[in-house]
This record gives structure tokens, sequence and C-alpha cells, in this order.
């Protein structure tokens, strides 16, 4: 029986009341936060490649350089959590006005900076307020887009969320090779002020409460202060000072354990928490913050490793190191729009499984890993991880966030991003650990072979030896030196491939576990929204 045009008129109504058009305005305002959030996700691994020059350039002790790069990621880890509640309190438009003009500010005094303690302390500075612009992007795009137009947002931010730190390192490498470390931050200055003013000027997604202000938990914000700090601090420094016993890494995780105990009794306690993790009670929400910790580990964890063996194994300077790497940028340009596209027409469920079942294939080839692997061993592996890091991160983002009412999405977004960024400490941390005691183990296992009596090992001796002889009577202690050294690398290798066989294990089991994951309605979930 045929419907009635008055029937199908009425069944029209709300489908196009629904989907209200793209506001061009809107559209001009996010992509300028969109830039903001890529500036502060780019300034997280900027500066790996450069720490050395840096250093030089500040007359740095090796112990204290690390901290231009930790204090980043410290103050940075708890602000993406409290930016919901200033979110809230400020709206979006000053919430991200007042950041990126901070971090900008930031930025500039960074590259002023005559002494390693100011560079660490406007280092903390920029990551503390930088961080707040990272889940309010991803807020704003949950909750001003409906969801017919997440196949466009999406790719979007979870192409910058992605990319930028996996070209950071190569990014710094070349401007402090063509110009100096300065540059490093002088870049975000100019594009700060632009992103700055026009999101003051453009954003009116939703209004100030200030009356949240009267119930702020100040006690809340210390202790999870306390609690994420101490978290990062351990993980970063841990795996270099064998963990527990560093007298400073103990200290932090007595503070940690203290302050975590204290933060969520607070959170479960206080009338207006600091953190609202009621979120997770939705499990889709909880479902995607799984996925997206898994996430962080592939994203950070191979940005990470893949550098390290290409310096420590074939001796590549940083240049060489971004021209190696430069597959997995374009990988993930390319296959943006088509995971776009696919995310509104196939199960999310699907291109995740996609996802990480293409992170374990590029992780498992690694596993074959030899010491003479450079451009074109590595490029199978990097097309896979490019292309693998949009299909995961795309539908992980509607997942987690593209079901959660409205009044929600703003304090879940932080939350979501903050597990993306723990992965990758947690899974940089455990890389680090892994690499070092397979590399030990494989070194005591090698130095049990190769003795005097071993007959191979004497003739390769032999060969070296005979290839130094040039050097006279220091030729024997070259060449042992040179032995010794392959044995080093070798052992290295080794470790290596331990450690991307474990990683292929997770993505696996992560692959394997995502039809626990149920699928969310079409169409749920905010959008539209003030």
């Amino acid at each position: 029986m045929a419907a009635s045009p008055a029937l199908s008129a009425a069944g029209a109504v709300p489908a196009r009341a629904a989907e209200p058009p793209l506001d061009r305005r809107r559209m001009v305002a996010f992509l300028c936060m969109v830039f903001g959030m890529f500036m502060a996700i780019l300034d997280i691994q900027i500066v790996s490649a450069s720490l050395n020059e840096i250093q030089a350039g500040l007359s740095a002790s090796g112990d204290e350089i690390p901290w231009v790069q930790t204090s980043y990621l410290i103050a940075e880890v708890i602000s993406i959590p409290l930016s919901g509640t200033l979110s809230r309190v400020l709206s979006t438009r000053w919430m991200f006005a007042i950041s990126a003009g901070g971090f900008t500010l930031m930025s500039l005094m960074c590259a002023t900076s005559s002494s390693i303690g100011e560079m660490i302390l406007w280092r903390a500075a920029q990551g503390f307020i930088g961080g707040g612009m990272i889940p309010t992007v991803f807020a704003s795009a949950f909750t001003i887009f409906p969801p017919s137009k997440r196949g466009i947002v999406s790719p979007m931010i979870g192409l910058v969320a992605t990319l930028a730190p996996t070209i950071g390192p190569t990014v710094g490498g070349y401007l402090t090779d063509l110009m100096s470390w300065h540059w490093l931050f002088l870049i975000n200055v100019v594009p700060g002020v632009l992103v700055t003013v026009s999101t003051a000027i453009l954003v009116d997604f939703d209004e100030p409460n200030l009356a949240l202000l009267e119930k702020f938990d100040w006690f809340g914000l210390v202790f999870m202060a306390g609690f994420l700090g101490c978290v990062e601090y351990v993980l970063e420094e841990g795996p270099n000072h064998d963990w527990l016993q560093d007298e400073a890494v103990f200290a932090c995780a007595l503070v940690m354990v203290v302050s975590g105990v204290l933060f969520f009794w607070r959170v479960f306690t206080a009338p207006q928490p600091i953190v609202d993790l009621r979120a997770f009670s939705d499990r889709n929400f909880a479902s995607g913050c799984v996925a997206s910790f898994v996430l962080g580990i592939g994203l950070y964890g191979l940005t990470y490793l893949y550098p390290v063996y290409l310096a420590r194994v074939r001796g590549y300077s940083a240049l060489m190191i971004g021209e190696t790497m430069f597959v997995s940028g374009l990988c993930m340009f390319a296959t943006a729009p088509i995971a776009g596209r696919l995310s509104g027409r196939v199960d999310p469920r699907i291109l995740m499984a996609a996802g990480f079942s293409g992170f374990a294939a590029g992780t498992w080839i690694v596993t074959g890993l030899t010491k003479d692997w450079d451009f074109w061993e590595l490029l199978l592996p990097q097309v896979l991880r490019g292309c693998s890091l949009m299909l995961c991160m795309i539908p992980i983002n509607n997942i987690a966030l593209g079901t959660l009412p409205p009044a929600r999405i703003k304090n879940a977004s932080g939350l979501y991003n903050l597990t993306r960024n723990l992965g990758g400490a947690v899974g940089l941390a455990l890389i680090n650990t892994l690499l070092n005691d397979r590399w030990d183990l494989h070194l005591a296992r090698l130095h049990e072979r190769f003795t005097w009596a071993n007959g191979a090992a004497l003739e390769r001796l032999d060969a070296m030896q005979r290839s130094f002889s040039d050097f006279g009577s220091a030729a024997p202690g070259m060449a042992l030196k040179a032995m010794t050294n392959t044995v080093r690398i070798q052992g290295l290798v080794m470790a290596f491939e331990d450690v991307f066989l474990a990683l292929t294990a997770l993505f696996l089991a992560m692959a394997c576990a995502v039809p626990l994951i149920r699928r969310p309605q079409a169409g749920a979930g905010g959008g539209g929204g003030h």
C-alpha cells in the first residue's frame, strides 16, 4: 500500500530539520581551531630531533636537556582533562582564544630563552596553556556539526591528531638544520596570532557560564595535577633510571599513588568534580577510550622506534631519518578522505579491525629486521602504519564521541584525548624497558657464543685484524673493538625484533576485541548543538 503524499511530506520535514546546511562561518572558525590544534600536537615531538642543538645553545647538561620534552608532556597531560570544565566556564571561544594566544606567547618566550631553566619553565607553560586546544577541537567537531557532516570533519581532525606527531621530528630536523633551533618555536608565532584573532572573532558555538566557578573543585585540581603529572614523569624517566631504584622516580611514584587515591575520592564525592567520569558508563565511550589507548601506543611508539633504529643502527642524521619516514605522512593524507567516506557507509568496527590488523601486519614484517634495513625495506611497514592510523582514528573518534549527548561531550573529549596521550606514554615506557631488557639478554647470549673457543668468531676477528693491518700494532685492539661493536649492534637488532613482535601481539589482540564493541546507532549523539 503506497504512502500518502501528506504522510511522506510529514516524514521528510524532520529529516531536513535534523540535518541543517553547513554554516560557512562555523566551518572557517573550525578550520582555524584545527590549525591551532595542529601546532599544539606538533610541538610535542618537534624538539625531539634537535635536543642536542638546544643543549649546546643553552649550555645544558645531559640530565637537564630531557626536561625540555618532559616538562611539556607533564603540563599538557594535566591540562587536557581540565579543558572540559574550563570550556564550559569560559565558552569555547574564549577558552580556545586564550589557549592559542598563551601558546603563541610561550613559543616566543621559548625562542628567546637564555638558560635551560627558562626553557623548561616556558615549555611547561606552553604545554599547559596549549594543551586545552586539542580536546576543545574534538568536542566542537561533535557538537556543532550534524552526523551527516562527520565524513568531512572526522578525517580532518583524525589526520591532524596523527600526522602532527609523526612529522614533528622531521620538521624539527629541517628547521634546525636550515636555520637554528630557535625556529622550532618562532614558526608558531605568526600562525598563532592569526588563530587567536580568528577564533575570537568567528567562534560563537556557546556562551560562558561563570557561575560554575563558585563550586570549582580546587582540591580536585591539585590532586589531578599531582596524579597525572607524576604518572607522566614516572613513565618518562623510569625506563632510563631503573624505575623505583632511582630516588626521584620512587618519590614521584609515591606522590602518584597518594594523589591518585585522593583524586578519585574527590571525583566521586565533590558536588562539581574537576573531571566527570560518568562518561565511562557509556559502553561506546569506554570502548573507544581503550582503542584510543592502544592507538596511542602505535602512534607514538612507532614514531619513536623507527628513528631510534635508523639513528643507532644505521647511523642516520635527523634529516636522513625524516627523508626515510615521510612515507607514513603521505599515506595518512591519501587514506584520510577514503576512510572518511567509508566511515559513513561501513560498520566502524570493520574499519577499526582492518586498521589494527594493518598495524599488526606492519610490525610483523619488521620482526625480520636486520642491521642493513633502510628505506626500501621499511617502505611497506610504513605504508601499512600510515593507512592503518587513519582507518583506526576516524571510527574510534565516532564510536567514542559520536553517540554522547552534547552536554557531556566537552568533558568526555578531554578524557578521550587523555587516553591517547597516556597510551603513548605507557607504550614508550614499556617499549624502552623491553628494548633495554632484551638487549641485555641477547648481549649475554652472544657473549657466551663469541668466546676464544669459537672457531667462526676467531676467523671473523682475524679477518677484521687483517683489514686494520695498515695501523700496525694497533690493529688487534681495533679489530677487537670493531668485533665488540658488531656484537652490540646485532644484540640491539634482535631486541628490536622482540619489541616489534610484542607490538604485533598487542595490535592483533585489539583487532580481535573489536567485535565486543557495540555498533553505534546511525545518527545518534550530538550534532548541531550550541
